[in-house]
């Protein structure tokens, strides 16, 4: 047995998917399959049940699985080790994250990294809130960021930083030169919201709940990016977190106003697969985020 044939057993469990578990490990579901019959008659037993309509393990193929974490965790562990030895950083640090985080919190502290860290290369996925937490436990990638972060088992959450929200217009609106504006002047308002199943959505409708105002969207977008451009054709307003409107508000295609005697914000937070070993090259790509290392979160 091979570490790799431990690792494509591992993904295979964890995904529940022989599909799955072949684009992690870049080979054909087939290749999948035959790894995990190889494995059987490697054990002389079998591993899964395959009676069952859903993936199944057998209660050998439950031992195999444990063991099989408990070799792959000792095996990057050494990885490193060895690497923290020889004073590497290098390697492919994989992130997913949701738009607004990707396009406009992060490429600063992205170039930093790059810069002070050049033989590392990065790779950023966009991905909607549910599935950057379905990619930290089936290991697809090293680390997700998401707003509104919610505990989840098996997942570390790391505080990142805060958000503040503010109610942006177009800059002929009536509100555009208040500067502040009262939670209440919204109502009446054509007010342009994210979908329902997006945690900033959430926040906003518990925002109007908790203040007792009735609003309902006008229209509702996936991104920040499609809300922005609506709000700049003066189709109506929304609320969205500053660090998104920035460019727009000091180049003068939007107004961002906050909110008077409020300050609501939205937390964001790095997380990753409880017990990972993190290379050097990501623990030095935390530390740039601004964490704080000294609090083992290395697994």
């Amino acid at each position: 047995m091979q570490i790799e044939n431990f690792k494509i057993f591992a993904d295979l469990v964890e995904t529940k998917s022989f599909s799955k578990s072949a684009k992690l490990n870049g080979i054909t579901q087939s290749a999948v399959s035959q790894q995990a019959r190889a494995m059987e008659r490697h054990f002389k037993t079998l591993l899964i049940d395959r009676s069952q309509k859903q993936f199944q393990l057998t209660r050998e193929g439950q031992r195999v699985y444990e063991s099989a974490k408990e070799i792959l965790h000792t095996y990057e562990k050494l990885l490193s080790e060895l690497q923290e030895m020889k004073k590497v950083i290098s390697g492919t640090i994989r992130i997913s994250t949701i738009y607004s985080i990707g396009l406009h919190e992060l490429p600063p502290y992205i170039k930093k990294f790059l810069h002070d860290y050049p033989s590392v290369n990065v790779r950023v996925e966009y991905r909607r809130s549910n599935l950057v937490y379905e990619d930290i436990l089936h290991n697809s990638v090293d680390f997700g960021l998401v707003a509104f972060p919610v505990k989840t088992r098996q997942v570390e959450m790391l505080p990142f930083r805060d958000d503040h929200l503010v109610l942006i217009t177009h800059p002929n609106h009536p509100l555009a030169k208040k500067g502040e504006v009262d939670l209440k002047e919204l109502t009446g308002l054509k007010f342009i919201g994210f979908d329902p199943d997006i945690p900033t959505r959430k926040a906003v409708d518990q925002i109007f709940r908790d203040h007792k105002l009735d609003i309902e969207p006008v229209m509702e977008f996936d991104n920040i990016e499609t809300v922005k451009r609506a709000v700049e054709i003066d189709h109506g307003v929304a609320i969205v977190p500053y660090a998104t409107v920035m460019t727009e508000s000091r180049q003068g295609s939007l107004a961002a106003l906050k909110f008077k005697g409020k300050d609501f914000t939205r937390p964001l937070a790095i997380l990753h697969r409880k017990g990972r070993v993190l290379t050097p090259a990501m623990k030095k790509f935390l530390e740039t985020l601004g964490l704080d290392l000294t609090d083992d979160h290395t697994g």
